[in-house]
C-alpha cells in the first residue's frame, strides 16, 4: 500500500510516499528503508519508485520523498545542496521512527548515485541509521569531478563554471544557472533513464556543494553498522573508482560488489540481479522481524 505523506525540515514541507508491506498485521513494527534519489531526481523516478515498491514486498516499510526544491516539496526550485540533503534525510529518519508500523531502531538508507553519497554521509554523522546501501555512489566531489571532466579542456570549463558562479553571485546577488550535463556529463544513451520530471538546470552553488562534499571523511564512522557498496564495473557517469575508494576507507562490516553488463542505473527493474543481491544482504544485516508494538518482541 502506497500512502502520500509529508514531514517538515527547516520550515519547509517535504512530500513523500510510504509503502507498507502487504503482510503487515495490526500492532506490528517492521524495519524501514529510506530510498534516496540520484542527482536532480525525485520520489517518482524509477530508481526511487522500484526499490521502494520491491523492498516493501519483501517486508520492509519504505519511504521515498522529494528533497527540498524538487518535485512536490517546498523550497527554492532546483537548489540542490549536499548538506541540505543530509538534513532532509535526517528529518526523514525522525519522521519514519515515529510511525506506528516502524521499528525506530532498525532504519536503513538506500541511495543511488548522488543519493548514495548523501546516504553514506548521513550514516556517518547520524547513529540512527542501522544499515546503508550505496548504488553507484561517490566519496569525494573534487576527485569525482576530475574524473568526469577528464581532459585539460574539460577541467578548465568545469572550474571556470564554478568561478563564474561565485562572481555572478557577488555581482548580482543571484544564482548563475547551469545545465545539468555541464555539472555531471552523461552519455546520450543513458539520458532517457532520468525521467520526464528530472531537473535539467541548477544554480552554480549546486556544483560547488558537490565539489566540496566528502563522504570519504565520514564513511569509516559507519562501522560497526553494515555498509553495502554496489557499482557498475564500467560506469560511464560516476567513476567506479569512487566506490573502490569508499571501500578502502570503510571499516567492517562492508562489502563491495562491481557488476558487469550494467551502466550506472541500478535496481531500475523488479527481480533484477541487484534487487536480489540487496535483498539477500538485508536479510543478513536487517532481517524482517515481526515485532509487536506492546510486547516489543519478535
Amino acid at each position: 500500500m502506497a500512502t502520500p505523506v509529508s514531514f517538515r525540515v527547516d520550515g519547509l514541507t517535504l512530500a513523500g510516499v510510504v509503502h507498507v508491506p502487504p503482510d503487515l498485521r495490526a500492532g506490528e513494527r517492521r524495519p524501514a528503508i529510506i530510498v534516496l534519489p540520484g542527482f536532480g531526481g525525485g520520489k517518482d523516478n524509477v530508481v526511487s519508485r522500484v526499490p521502494a515498491e520491491q523492498l516493501a514486498k519483501r517486508g520492509y516499510v519504505t519511504l521515498r520523498f522529494d528533497h527540498r526544491g524538487c518535485g512536490a516539496s517546498e523550497g527554492e526550485h532546483a537548489r540542490v545542496i549536499c548538506l541540505e540533503r543530509v538534513a532532509d534525510t535526517q528529518a526523514a529518519l525522525g519522521y519514519l521512527a515515529e510511525r506506528p508500523e516502524v521499528d525506530g531502531a532498525r532504519l536503513a538508507l538506500l541511495g543511488s548515485s548522488f543519493g548514495a553519497a548523501v546516504a553514506i554521509y548521513t550514516a556517518g554523522v547520524d547513529s540512527r541509521v542501522a544499515a546503508v546501501v550505496s548504488l553507484g555512489g561517490w566519496g569525494d566531489g573534487e576527485r569525482k569531478f576530475r574524473q568526469q571532466h577528464a581532459t585539460p579542456e574539460a577541467w578548465t570549463r568545469c572550474t571556470g563554471m564554478l568561478e563564474e558562479g561565485r562572481r555572478y553571485r557577488e555581482r548580482t546577488g543571484r544564482s548563475l544557472m547551469v545545465r545539468r550535463f555541464d555539472i555531471v556529463p552523461m552519455p546520450e544513451h543513458l539520458r532517457g533513464n532520468l525521467g520526464g520530471q528530472a531537473i535539467m538546470e541548477f544554480p552554480a552553488e549546486t556544483a560547488q556543494s558537490m565539489y566540496d562534499f566528502r563522504a570519504d571523511d565520514v564513511v569509516g564512522a559507519i562501522a560497526p553498522r553494515p555498509l553495502l557498496l554496489v557499482h557498475a564495473a564500467s560506469d560511464s557517469v560516476t567513476p567506479t573508482a569512487e566506490s573502490i575508494e569508499l571501500f578502502k576507507r570503510a571499516q567492517p562490516p562492508v562489502e563491495l560488489h562491481l557488476l558487469a553488463d550494467v551502466d550506472h542505473f541500478l535496481f531500475g527493474e523488479a527481480d533484477s540481479y541487484e534487487e536480489r543481491l540487496i535483498a539477500d544482504w538485508l536479510a543478513r544485516y536487517l532481517p524482517v522481524e515481526r515485532r509487536r508494538v506492546r510486547e516489543g518482541v519478535a
